[in-house]
């Protein structure tokens, strides 16, 4: 088998990594290439390029990059060419993918797309576009299926992968040793995004917040970076008046042993919310793209714990409302009141119940093969 993987982002590369496993596992001579991570190279991918280098997201970010995201797709499309891949596998990352799968389905590509990308927030017209050169649609949402299968589009609920990834995080009382955290003071855990423009953007305004909480409340702080980003990158952000705890490699310990988070908007709050933590989701992007987005978004909440709840469980803070001083404030009212993180806490339960069961890569794998198989039996 040959096969092409693109995967635009942190997540994607987490994702994705496990399908490489598998398909690596079904034919250790199976061809996997193109876009991903660390943990798809791990797994057996042959990078063109790391995530690391297309990791942008808004309008205008995306329009500052196009000089690069044209020559990645360029470069792309003489591999589809010299490469012959069997399968097509785009992974979430919708603004590059939809353009690329056109220009492989032009080619008489199979495609498949793994999570979908979220048409159910905006712009639903998508879908009929996806139409014309989707073969298989893998959706991680049961409510998602729908969606698709209105359009006539072949589509399947594989099962959330982040159910394979999700360890049994550290007990407190070791976690708390192991960092040399106060078992006694409540634990603040920052997720600032797996971005570069998240981390300019919004990693000031956590540590700003942080710095109250700690002040208030002595409250342990701990910052959960992303296994993209650089380390020092992110250190860079803080200044010595108060501490801090950088966590790389353990952030779903940090996720479930936090009193109380302050997350990024993205995959990181399903994740805290299947360990039932309370947080607030907060996010901030550049003025045009905020306007843009205002104007094309369709649902009351952003963060996806509260969009698969079906409700805002969670508090969000976006854009001008995310000041250090109202983060501060949201954080100290949840960590004094323990009933009001109990509730919390017991809403977010439904979390697992809507990312169905294990097993989203073995799916996801048999599907890619399955194509592969009708394309070698023509």
């Amino acid at each position: 088998m040959r096969v092409m993987m693109i995967a635009g982002e942190a997540s994607g590369d987490l994702h994705g990594s496990g399908v490489v496993r598998e398909l690596k596992r079904r034919d250790p001579l199976c061809d996997v290439f193109g876009i991903g991570g660390d943990k798809m190279q791990a797994a057996g991918m042959d990078l063109i390029y790391h995530v690391r280098e297309l990791a942008v997201m808004g309008f205008w970010e995306v329009v500052q990059h196009l000089p690069l995201l044209r020559s990645v797709e360029k470069t792309l499309g003489v591999l589809l060419i010299a490469r012959k891949p069997d399968v097509v596998v785009l992974i979430d990352y919708p603004g590059f993918n939809m353009r690329f799968a056109e220009a492989a389905k032009r080619h008489g590509m199979k495609i498949v797309y793994y999570i979908s990308p979220q048409v159910w927030a905006w712009n639903p017209g998508r879908v009929r576009k996806m139409k014309s050169f989707v073969d298989k649609m893998l959706v991680v949402f049961p409510f998602e299926v729908d969606i698709y299968r209105k359009e006539g589009i072949d589509v399947q609920f594989v099962g959330h992968p982040l159910l394979e990834a999700l360890t049994e995080p550290q007990g407190r009382k070791e976690f708390c040793k192991r960092y040399g955290f106060d078992e006694n003071k409540p634990i603040l855990g920052l997720l600032p995004g797996s971005r570069r423009q998240e981390i300019e953007q919004i990693f000031p305004t956590m540590l700003g917040a942080a710095r109250i909480v700690n002040h208030e409340l002595g409250a342990n702080v701990a910052v959960g970076v992303s296994s993209v980003l650089d380390l020092e990158f992110v250190k860079s952000f803080v200044r010595d008046d108060f501490a801090v705890t950088f966590i790389q490699h353990a952030t779903y310990d940090l996720m479930k042993n936090s009193d109380v988070a302050l997350v990024t908007s993205g995959t990181a709050t399903l994740e805290t919310g299947y360990y039932q933590t309370p947080m607030i989701v907060v996010y901030k992007t550049s003025w045009l793209t905020y306007l843009i987005g205002r104007i094309v978004v369709r649902i009351k909440n952003i963060g996806l714990v509260n969009v698969v709840a079906g409700e805002e469980v969670v508090p969000e803070l976006i854009q001008s409302k995310l000041t250090p001083q109202r983060l501060a404030i949201g954080a100290i009212a949840m960590l004094k009141d323990q009933s009001r993180r109990k509730e919390i806490s017991r809403k977010l339960a439904v979390i697992r119940d809507k990312l169905g069961t294990a097993g989203a890569s073995v799916r996801v794998a048999e599907t890619i093969r399955s194509l592969a198989l009708q394309v070698h039996a023509r």
